[in-house]
Parts: structure tokens; sequence; C-alpha cells
């Protein structure tokens, strides 16, 4: 019997609209990596044939090297393909793979992103409060920009596994009811 109801099908379809919606983002921001090696370059460039790089431009590789990181994450969440230990899920039965999923995520994942956003909020409002900037006087300003980065993306993460958490209950539920 393979009968989805009607909260089942709109709650895994809106599931995949808030997937698309991250995907989407993340893929839009994707481009920073372009960016990322033009300023490697120029950087190499300017230290090995000319003997001077730049500050700036070796902050500015970290900052975009974050930017990249937490929305691959993002990506990977979305796209349910972040790291497993595959050997040991394979031999699990389906309803046995729900079930730590949900239970992964709920307990494991959801709090730690959870601390990291709140206290990102402080780390990001302490920053722009005091306009942090670089240490290095040809450094980058507005160190609270980049800061403000860690409690965006950890909730648009949130988002992302609550989402997964939500789609694996209504699979588990399926699975349960003999469905998928």
């Amino acid at each position: 019997m393979n009968q989805t109801t009607p909260q089942e099908a709109g709650s895994v379809r809106f599931a995949e609209i808030i997937d698309r919606a991250l995907i989407r983002i993340s893929q839009a921001v994707a481009w920073i990596f372009f960016i990322l090696m033009l300023v490697i370059l120029a950087q190499v460039t300017l230290r090995r044939g000319f003997s001077a790089g730049l500050i700036i431009l070796e902050e500015l590789q970290w900052h975009l090297y974050a930017i990249g990181v937490f929305m691959g994450v993002i990506y990977a969440q979305a796209r349910d393909t972040h790291v497993r230990v595959d050997v040991l899920r394979e031999r699990y039965s389906q309803t046995a793979r729900h079930v730590i999923e949900i239970l992964g995520l709920t307990f494991l994942l959801m709090p730690f992103l959870w601390v990291v956003f709140y206290h990102g909020i402080a780390f990001t409002y302490e920053a722009w409060r005091i306009n942090e900037r670089s240490l290095a006087p040809a450094g980058l300003p507005w160190r609270w920009l980049i800061k403000g980065l860690i409690p965006l993306t950890m909730g648009l993460l949130m988002i992302a596994v609550l989402n997964r958490i939500a789609k694996e209950s209504v699979l588990l539920v399926r699975h349960i009811k003999g469905g998928v």
C-alpha cells in the first residue's frame, strides 16, 4: 500500500522547496571560490614575484574561504550529501537509518548549531559595537561583517537540519506504514 496522505505530500513538497532555496543560495555564493583563487594568485604573484605580499589580500583569503566553507556545509546538508559513516549505515534497516538520522540531527547537531548561533550573535554584536578591525594596520576593516556570517550561516544550517528532520520523519512514518 503506497498511499501518501495529503499532509505527508505537502510536508515533503514544502521541505523540497526549502532545500531548493538553500541550494540556490549556496550556489549563488559559490562564485566566491573563483574570487578566492584570483586573490590567492595575486598574493602569490606579489610575494614570489615582487617580494611584496599584502596583508589585506591575506585576510581576504581567510574571509572568502570562511564564506565558501560555511555555505558549502549548508549546501551539503540541503542536498543530503554530508559525511556519514556509510560502512555502518548500510548495515542498518531503512527504519533504523531514519531513526538514527532523526536522533543524530536532533540531539547532536541541533544543540551544537544552537550554541554556535547563540554565541555568534553576541560575538558579532561585540565586534560591531567596538567597530572591530584587523590588528594589522593594512588589514581589513569591519571585522564584524565576517563575524556576522557565523550566526547567519548557523541559522540557515539550522533551517536545513530542521527540514531534514521533517523529511526523515515523513519517510520514517511512510516506511513504518509499509510505504516507500
